[in-house]
């Protein structure tokens, strides 16, 4: 288990350093071209959270990130151990989950600067813990959709043992 918290703490440090770099080099709103008319480092911060809801809400992020960060240490104890991609997707949600939540107590805002724009569309700015927010979420609702398979699938091969 002692690797996956090293993993997570690894998606903080890297979240953490890019952010203090854009917050040292960059101005609120400064746009940097990294592939034209596709992806930009663009200085933006977020009071709120996913595309800005719930602005400045900052006692309720507070109170809901320490209850998730107890919440998947306790499961990662309790549930990850049998599996390693669980154990990964969950060190990923924690990673992103404290690196926000460091901006939010620190700087009482997230510091974004992912910025796509994908067949015309401007997707809304973010940055690395949100991505490893995102993957961490998608690997835990594929482990879940692959166990519930496995089980009914089990669960079928039973029924037809005992109704044979």
């Amino acid at each position: 288990m002692f690797l996956y918290y090293i993993l997570a703490l690894l998606v903080l440090a890297i979240d953490q350093l890019s952010k203090w770099i854009v917050v040292n080099t960059m101005e609120i709103g400064e746009q940097i071209t990294v592939i034209g008319n596709f992806f930009y480092l663009t200085s933006h911060r977020n009071s709120g959270a996913a595309w800005g809801i719930l602005q400045g809400q900052m006692g309720f992020f507070y109170v809901i990130t320490v209850i998730v960060v107890i919440g998947l240490i306790y499961f990662m104890q309790k549930h990850a151990r049998e599996s390693k991609t669980l154990a990964i997707a969950l060190s990923l949600i924690l990673g992103g989950a404290i690196g926000n939540f460091i901006d939010r107590l620190f700087r009482k805002e997230v510091v974004d600067f992912l910025d796509f724009n994908i067949f015309g569309y401007d997707y809304p700015i973010f940055n690395i813990a949100d991505s490893a927010l995102v993957a961490g979420v998608i690997l835990v609702i594929i482990i879940t959709i692959i166990d519930e398979r496995k089980e009914k699938r089990q669960n079928d091969t039973t029924i037809q043992r005992n109704g044979n």
